[in-house]
């Protein structure tokens, strides 16, 4: 999936309603530290008006505890679909200057566009798991605890489990040996529906696999988890309920805010008291993928939202 086309997103009023937060106004998430996903800034990455290599800068400068790369900004460095990891040390060598110079901490690695690890070839999930392994060893010179993953591929649910069981499992043999997890992110299609993800969980049956439940990318009609034209959603707090279980860590994303601050498509009181239930310690990623506000406001607005419940 080419996330860029996030660009043409005008809304996604199928999400479902927002219930009033006192309604949930029991427990609330303890102990986590806020991340921010490099996703949010997007639009300034791609554009050029800012340099990904500053992230780092920019995250700190928002409060921000934590980072979460995306490769899409270091295809310069780290091409798509090769299998080189030559530049690896020296890409690695100047994010890990401008965290630490913000005393930032570097999360994980959001991957895309480097093969199906779910294909219905063996030979095609091998070279993909090929192409995944340069961002694992960035991962681990990043001291990251993970890197992000899609399951695409497979069309029938049976055996898109079984071949997702496949890449993950090739995949995590050689993450292990690094300290790196694999973890996978509803991300639209077969990989949205929660309860079939948690089966590849189960069947796969690894330490260092595990999920990244993202709070809005349930579209499984489509390819692309917030397709603002699916015609069928998964039940979003039903899903993050099944994956939680073997969450890593967490996407906090958001698209736009009433009045009072409030996500107007997601209940994040009903969420992260849900994150609490499965006793989740790690960090909650923002990623604000709306358009009304600037990325700086969404993203701070976002913080803010998640602020009240920690």
């Amino acid at each position: 999936m080419n996330r860029k086309h996030f660009l043409s997103l005008t809304g996604v009023s199928t999400l479902g309603l927002v219930s009033p937060a006192s309604i949930f106004s029991s427990k609330v998430v303890t102990k986590n530290k806020i991340s921010l996903a490099q996703w949010s800034m997007n639009k300034s990455f791609f554009s050029g008006n800012k340099d990904p290599y500053d992230f780092a800068i920019h995250a700190a400068a928002m409060g921000f505890d934590g980072i979460e790369y995306v490769n899409q900004f270091y295809f310069d460095q780290l091409k798509n679909g090769t299998i080189s990891s030559k530049k690896v040390g020296s890409l690695a060598k100047t994010l890990n200057s401008r965290a630490k110079d913000n005393n930032i901490s570097n999360v994980l690695i959001m991957v895309d566009e480097e093969g199906n690890l779910a294909d219905s070839s063996s030979k095609v999930i091998k070279r993909s798991i090929e192409q995944h392994k340069k961002w694992v060893e960035l991962a681990a010179e990043l001291s990251c605890h993970s890197i992000r993953v899609n399951l695409a591929g497979e069309k029938n649910p049976e055996r898109w489990i079984n071949k997702s069981v496949e890449g993950l499992t090739g995949l995590c043999e050689f993450s292990k040996t690094m300290g790196i997890n694999i973890i996978v992110e509803n991300h639209g299609g077969l990989s949205s529906n929660g309860s079939l993800l948690a089966q590849v969980m189960e069947k796969t049956n690894l330490d260092n696999c595990g999920t990244l439940p993202d709070f809005g990318n349930f579209c499984i009609a489509n390819t692309w988890g917030s397709d603002p034209s699916c015609k069928e959603w998964y039940d979003m707090y039903k899903g993050v309920s099944e994956l939680m279980p073997y969450a890593k860590a967490v996407s906090a994303k958001t698209y736009d805010f009433d009045d009072d601050g409030n996500e107007t498509k997601i209940n994040y009181a009903k969420m992260l008291n849900i994150i609490n239930q499965n006793n989740y310690k790690g960090f909650i990623g923002v990623e604000y993928e709306g358009i009304r506000l600037s990325e700086k406001d969404g993203i701070l607005a976002t913080k803010k939202l998640i602020q009240r419940f920690i």
